[in-house]
C-alpha cells in the first residue's frame, strides 16, 4: 500500500512504494521529491545501504570527501558505514528513488515521525526536531549516525534515547505518527 507524507516546513515529499514489511525486510523503496535547499546533514548508517536513482533534476551527494552531482538517469549506492549527505542545490525540485537494503522499518518510522513533527510545528525552519529527545529517538530508530563534528553527539544522543525509552516517549512518537503502531 503506497503512502505519501509531506514535510510542510521544507515541502519535501516521500512516497513509500515498498516497505520492509512488504517482503519481510527485503528493501524499503521510496520516491522522493526534494525541494531546492532541502537535504540531510552528514551521516552514515551502520546496517543498510542506500541507493539513489535520479529521475529528474540534479541531486548533489557528498560522499566522504567527494561531491557528486547525479543527473537524471544516474544512480549511486552508498554502502553501510560511508559518511554521506544529499542536497538539492538547484532552483528546481529533484525527483529520485531511494532504495534501502535491507529494508528498515525503523528508517520508515523515523521519516513518519520527522514529517509528522514538522506538521505539528515541532521542528525548526530546516525541519530539525525542536526536542532533543525526539532527535535522539529518530537517530536511533533510523540507524542514522551523525558525521563530522556531529559525531561528538553520539554518546549524548544515546543517553537521550535511553531516557526516551524509560519514559515511554519513543513509544508515544511511534503511536502518534507511525502506520500500524
Amino acid at each position: 500500500m503506497e503512502r505519501t507524507i509531506v514535510n510542510p516546513v521544507i515541502k519535501d515529499q516521500v512516497t513509500f512504494k515498498q516497505t520492509a514489511k512488504d517482503i519481510k525486510g527485503g528493501i524499503t523503496r521510496l520516491e522522493v521529491t526534494l525541494m531546492p535547499g532541502g537535504g540531510t546533514p552528514p551521516h552514515y548508517h551502520r546496517n543498510f545501504s542506500e541507493t539513489f536513482i535520479v529521475h529528474s533534476g540534479a541531486l548533489t551527494i557528498q560522499l566522504k570527501n567527494r561531491t557528486l552531482v547525479l543527473d537524471a538517469g544516474h544512480q549511486l549506492t552508498v554502502e553501510p558505514g560511508q559518511l554521506h549527505r544529499f542536497t538539492n542545490t538547484t532552483a528546481a525540485a529533484v525527483h529520485f528513488t531511494t532504495i534501502v537494503e535491507p529494508g528498515s522499518e525503523g528508517f520508515e518510522n523515523a521519516l513518519h515521525i520527522l514529517y509528522g513533527l514538522a506538521g505539528d510545528n515541532q521542528t525548526d525552519d530546516k525541519g530539525n526536531p525542536r526536542s532533543l529527545l525526539a532527535l535522539a529517538v529518530i537517530s536511533h530508530i533510523s540507524d542514522m549516525r551523525p558525521g563530522g563534528a556531529g559525531a561528538l553527539m553520539i554518546p549524548f544522543l544515546g543517553l537521550l534515547n535511553f531516557i526516551a525509552k524509560i519514559s515511554g516517549y519513543d513509544k508515544k512518537l511511534v503511536a502518534r505518527y507511525c502506520i500500524n503502531a
